[in-house]
C-alpha cells in the first residue's frame, strides 16, 4: 500500500535563542517550498512555537510540540497542555520520546494518557517506541516494542487510532551517529504493522504511518525511506540544518 510520507524535525533543546530559531525557520520555509507530495513538520522548543506559527503561516510546513501534559488545565507548574499547543497553532505533538522516558521517567501509562489528551484536542500524536542496545543484543527487541505498543494504545478504537502516527526509534541509534540498517528498520516496522493488524484491524495497520527515527541524515534517508513499511522519518540533528532537512524531504518525494 502506498502511503503518504511524513518528515518531522525534532529540534529538541535547540537553538539557544529566538534569533537562531527565527533564522532556521526562515531558511526552512524557503528550502521546503518546492516540495508538494510530502507532509512536513517541525517541532521547535516551546519558546519558539509562536515564531514558528508566524513564519510558517500559509506554508506547507506544519508545526508541532515535543511534549505535552496529560491534563487540560490546572496547578501543574511547568507543564504545557494540549489546548495550549492547539491555541498556538500546533498540528502534531511528539509523545514518549526515548529521552523523555530515560531522563524524566515517563512510562507506558504516561504515554497512553498523553495520547488521549492529544486526540481530545485534535492534535496528531507521534508516538515513539524502541529498544535499547542491551535489549537488541539480548534479542528481546520485539517483546519490548510489543509491550510499548499494546500499553500505549490499549483500549483505543480504530477511529481514534487513524489519527495516530507511530515512530520506531531504536534508542541505541539516537544521537549516536549509528543508524539501524534499512533491513533492520524495515523488519521492525513490518513487525509493528503486523502487530497493529492483530490487535486492531488489517486496514488500520495498512493505513497508519510508521516513521523511523534514529540518526536520519541526508546520506541515509533514501535507503531508509525506500523500504515498504517506512512511511517517513522523525529527524533529530539534521533538522537543525535547513539544507540537510530539505535533502531528506527530497528523498521522501522521490519514493512516493
Amino acid at each position: 500500500m502506498l502511503r503518504t510520507k511524513l518528515i518531522a524535525g525534532n529540534w529538541k533543546m535547540n537553538p539557544a535563542d529566538c534569533e537562531g530559531a527565527l533564522d532556521l525557520l526562515r531558511q526552512l520555509r524557503a528550502r521546503l517550498a518546492p516540495f508538494v507530495k510530502t507532509k512536513m513538520a517541525v517541532m521547535p522548543p516551546f519558546t519558539a512555537l509562536h515564531l514558528a506559527a508566524d513564519v510558517l503561516k500559509s506554508s506547507k510546513v506544519a508545526i508541532g510540540a515535543q511534549n505535552l501534559f496529560g491534563e487540560d488545565i490546572g496547578a501543574y507548574t511547568g507543564e504545557v497542555s494540549a489546548p495550549m499547543l492547539k491555541a498556538v497553532g500546533c498540528k502534531y505533538v511528539i509523545i514518549g520520546h526515548s529521552e523523555r522516558r530515560q531522563y524524566f521517567g515517563e512510562t507506558n501509562e504516561d504515554v497512553h494518557r498523553k495520547i488521549l489528551a492529544a486526540l481530545k484536542h485534535d492534535l496528531t500524536p507521534i508516538v515513539c517506541m524502541g529498544e535499547t542496545l542491551a535489549q537488541r543484543e539480548a534479542g528481546v527487541m520485539k517483546e519490548v516494542v510489543k509491550e510499548q505498543v499494546t500499553q500505549a494504545l490499549r483500549g483505543m478504537d480504530v477511529a481514534a487510532l487513524k489519527s495516530v502516527v507511530i515512530a520506531y526509534e531504536p534508542i541505541w541509534a539516537i544521537g549516536t551517529g549509528k543508524t539501524a540498517t534499512p533491513t533492520q528498520a524495515q523488519e521492525m516496522h513490518a513487525f509493528i504493522r503486523e502487530l497493529l493488524g492483530e490487535i486492531f484491524s488489517l486496514s488500520l495497520a495498512d493505513s497508519m504511518l510508521i516513521l523511523y527515527g534514529g540518526s536520519v541524515k541526508a546520506d541515509n534517508a533514501a535507503a531508509l525511506l525506500g523500504q515498504p513499511d517506512i512511511d517517513g522519518a522523525l529527524v533529530g540533528g539534521a533538522s537543525l540544518q535547513a539544507d540537510a532537512f530539505a535533502e531528506i524531504v527530497k528523498s521522501a518525494e522521490l519514493v512516493i
